[in-house]
């Protein structure tokens, strides 16, 4: 485990950039011309970027950014 110190501009910056990058994934994962094996990689991605979020986000921010769960029938 890391551990670093940051203070609130550089935290305010991080989460800017992790939202950024979060959104721009899901706007991709809509794209019909990526394929499957792609949009897997980019989900798993996300999940990563997520986790780092919602250590500087706030509950009602986690929400909004939360992974869509796809459910496998």
């Amino acid at each position: 485990m890391y551990g670093f110190m940051i203070n609130e501009q550089e935290r305010q910056e991080i989460q800017y950039l992790l939202k950024r990058e979060m959104e721009e994934i899901t706007f991709d994962l809509g794209d019909h011309r990526i394929d499957q094996a792609m949009k897997r990689a980019m989900e798993e991605r996300y999940g990563v970027l997520f986790h780092i979020f919602r250590r500087f986000a706030t509950e009602e921010e986690r929400l909004q950014y939360m992974p869509y769960k796809k459910r496998h029938n």
